[in-house]
């Protein structure tokens, strides 16, 4: 998840002060990625999805099979068919904000998979998944998670896999949204060796988050990586009674993240699952 992931290296290495040239050089590969894929651009950024940075991608699964998926806004995954099955009508909805699929209500069976080739969850990893777990169950939602650790991640009983993939040089996680009720199944975390297990357990949190329909929190502006201004269309979107109208600075599914995350929902995000679940 690139974009999400960069909040930190830009702010270790004051890379906030760039020159004219290089917004340039970042606006015409923003344009050119958007201009690749005229059709799925159109789709998305009608849904109000950031489309900057679209890019198709090769997303490993656990042992490197690799399925061909878009990524928008740094983390978030689609097929084609999920684009092309979108439905624009009515816009989004809410804020914290959610895509029109969410997960029927009951027990979600979640992996950590513990597997070689460098896909498998270190110790730390799989203390911060428990955390994650923890999470969502303590809110006691009409969603619980049940967590195993294993290496069966294509069994039809399994709805969630959380696993580690070697081949990223950056740090953070990607995931996809709901399909007919069901989570996003793979959730991907990479390059968090030198992170701490609070820091691990946010991104964990907030890739299952998308994984059960909830949007960047700041998805409107993308505030929380420097970033200013609208950068997405706010037409459409409907306000979850009890949560803030503006930038939530705490919010679990803000678009990036710093070094010094707790790991925990803030009262907003709280709000939202249990307005949804």
């Amino acid at each position: 998840m690139i974009n999400y992931l960069k909040f930190l290296v830009l702010i270790a290495m004051g890379l906030f002060m760039v020159s004219c040239q290089q917004e340039e050089e970042v606006q015409l590969e923003e344009q050119a990625s958007i201009q690749e894929y005229p059709e799925v651009s159109k789709k998305l950024e009608a849904m109000h999805f950031n489309v900057n940075g679209l890019e198709k991608v090769d997303f490993v699964l656990p042992g490197g099979e690799v399925q061909k998926l878009f990524k928008v806004e740094g983390d978030i995954l689609f097929t084609k068919a999920q684009i092309e099955g979108m439905k624009t009508e009515g816009g989004i909805t809410t804020k914290q904000y959610r895509t029109r699929n969410t997960v029927r209500n009951g027990s979600i069976d979640i992996l950590g998979y513990t597997g070689g080739g460098g896909y498998g969850l270190s110790k730390k990893e799989r203390t911060a998944l428990q955390w994650a777990v923890n999470n969502y169950n303590r809110l006691n939602l009409g969603i619980r998670f049940r967590l195993s650790y294993g290496t069966n991640h294509k069994s039809s009983s399994i709805e969630m896999v959380v696993y580690h993939n070697p081949n990223e040089t950056d740090a953070g996680g990607v995931a996809g949204f709901p399909s007919r009720g069901k989570p996003h199944k793979y959730i991907q975390i990479y390059g968090l060796n030198a992170s701490n297990t609070n820091v691990i357990e946010h991104v964990i949190t907030h890739e299952m988050g998308h994984s059960v329909g909830l949007r960047h929190t700041d998805w409107f502006s993308r505030q929380s990586c420097g970033q200013s201004g609208e950068s997405a269309n706010p037409d459409g979107a409907i306000h979850i009674p009890g949560t803030p109208t503006g930038y939530d600075s705490t919010s679990i599914m803000l678009a990036c993240f710093g070094s010094d995350e707790d790991g925990e929902f803030n009262r907003n995000d709280i709000t939202a699952l249990r307005y949804l679940y």
